[in-house]
């Protein structure tokens, strides 16, 4: 009976490894391709294997190059970053205070408030409602009227919340007899225990923040406020491509290399990040979301 089922668990392995062996290949070739695209210098003959081996004697930087020394390029990008770094820090300082008030147990309302915030997140107001509170407000043409209307997410806060109220409850309660207040609690007992939820929480709005591309379209006017995403999907159009590239730039560097070395330097600074929060990533949102 031991070895049927050591047998069985060895044949569950090798199916598993072989599904995630061919899910590695899917998202790494089609990635190689376009590493290997972005360093083929201009003219360069494609031959067998699909442009996917390049000797290494042959790569060039060029497309690089032109799209870090180009004043555009440069500015979407300070675009982008102030967009994520500003936009993740309101997330967190508003989802965490919400998601601690509502962890609290003898919160007068608690399950009305959760019910109000429940219906937002099951009945959007939809795109013109928002649209129409942005402008009112007048936040076009402005980079806060990318950052603040996605500033809450309920889901995030669920998760946030499930993983408050996972913390003992005896340590609050110390904090509590001794004459700390809920701010207190939260700042010097909640949050360094929270660590994992946190990270894992700003990850979630920092990618969120940083690939936002519907509402830089709908709201920013002017070019100089363009984000990334919204600069990579015109060079990806290829439509009016000089405006973003230099006049001489086909001389140096074809139009796909400049195209591959702009989606890979739109995914770097997350690929960077992601190995960093990684270790926290599982926990934070395993434990979170058990009694969410």
């Amino acid at each position: 009976m031991l070895k049927l089922r050591t047998r069985n668990d060895l044949g569950f392995q090798i199916v598993i490894n072989t599904l995630l062996f061919l899910v590695l290949v899917a998202v790494a070739v089609p990635l190689w391709r376009v590493v290997m695209m972005s360093v083929t210098p201009l003219n360069y003959p494609e031959g067998p294997g699909f442009g996917l081996f390049i000797p290494p004697w042959h790569w060039s930087g060029e497309a690089y190059k032109q799209l870090l020394g180009n004043p555009a390029f440069l500015r979407a990008l300070g675009n982008s970053v102030f967009i994520t770094v500003g936009g993740t820090a309101i997330n967190l300082l508003l989802t965490i205070p919400l998601a601690y008030v509502l962890s609290v147990p003898t919160l007068p309302g608690r399950k009305l408030i959760t019910g109000f915030i429940l219906i937002t997140y099951l009945f959007h107001a939809g795109l013109v409602p928002t649209y129409l509170v942005v402008t009112q407000l007048g936040l076009t043409n402005t980079l806060w009227a990318v950052m603040l209307p996605p500033a809450v997410s309920v889901y995030n806060t669920l998760v946030m919340k499930g993983f408050f109220e996972g913390l003992p409850e005896e340590l609050k309660e110390a904090a509590r007899i001794d004459g700390a207040n809920e701010l207190q609690i939260l700042c010097s007992i909640v949050l360094p225990l929270s660590l994992p939820i946190v990270l894992t929480i700003g990850l979630f709005y920092a990618v969120a923040n940083w690939n936002e591309f519907f509402a830089p379209i709908l709201y920013l006017n002017d070019s100089n406020l363009q984000p990334l995403p919204v600069l990579l999907r015109n060079i990806l159009n290829a439509a009016n491509f000089n405006e973003y590239v230099e006049s001489n730039a086909f001389s140096s560097s074809s139009v796909e290399a400049l195209k591959a070395a702009s989606v890979l330097l739109t995914m770097l600074p997350m690929v960077l990040i992601y190995p960093w929060i990684q270790r926290h990533f599982s926990k934070g949102a395993l434990t979170g979301s058990v009694k969410g």
